[in-house]
């Protein structure tokens, strides 16, 4: 049975820290082949929830380069997922900028009105956000300093539905690299 429980901001932010100017062995690198920001935001949001979503057609999952979902590491299927899933994994809602809280993802839009790169939020500084972010490596980088022509959306992690498992040891085996799995 499914339960919803609180997304763990501090974990997705203790991962972005790590891993935002280095590569976890578990994941391929996919800079310079479309880019690595929407894997490595994903990444970050496991590492708040250790819950992934395993549906073949629309869910959001990484078991290697060969066998991962759209979700994982498009833009588009990213959010796609997080605003409209009803089952397990994390889930949110578009909000607007005032709203955001560390942990949370903004995605950037340009002059053809396509949403091209993801980040995710890290911290705060003087009224502006500080996102992470891979292909173009980040950490706490303020989001001003980002050149998007047609704005942005942002998406608020509610939660995550998860079946029961021991978060703590999920965390200490991802963050560490060992394993995608508790």
């Amino acid at each position: 049975m499914l339960e919803v429980k609180p997304y763990n901001r501090q974990f997705a932010y203790a991962y972005a820290a790590k891993w935002a100017f280095g590569r976890n062995p578990l994941f391929y690198n996919f800079t310079g082949i479309g880019g690595d920001c929407t894997s490595f935001v994903s990444q970050c949001i496991y590492a708040g929830c250790c819950e992934m979503n395993y549906n073949k057609y629309n869910g959001w999952y990484y078991t290697d380069v060969n066998d991962r979902s759209p979700s994982w590491t498009s833009v588009s299927f990213f959010y796609d997922f997080m605003v409209t899933n009803k089952s397990n994994g994390p889930f949110g809602y578009e909000t607007n900028i005032d709203s955001l809280e560390i942990g949370d993802v903004v995605q950037l839009r340009n002059e053809m009105d396509r949403y091209y790169h993801t980040l995710i939020v890290t911290g705060f500084d003087d009224n502006n956000v500080l996102v992470s972010a891979h292909s173009d490596d980040a950490f706490n980088r303020r989001l001003d300093s980002y050149i998007y022509a047609a704005g942005a959306r942002y998406i608020h992690i509610e939660g995550v539905r998860e079946y029961v498992k021991n978060m703590e040891v999920c965390f200490k085996n991802f963050y560490q690299g060992i394993s995608l799995h508790s």
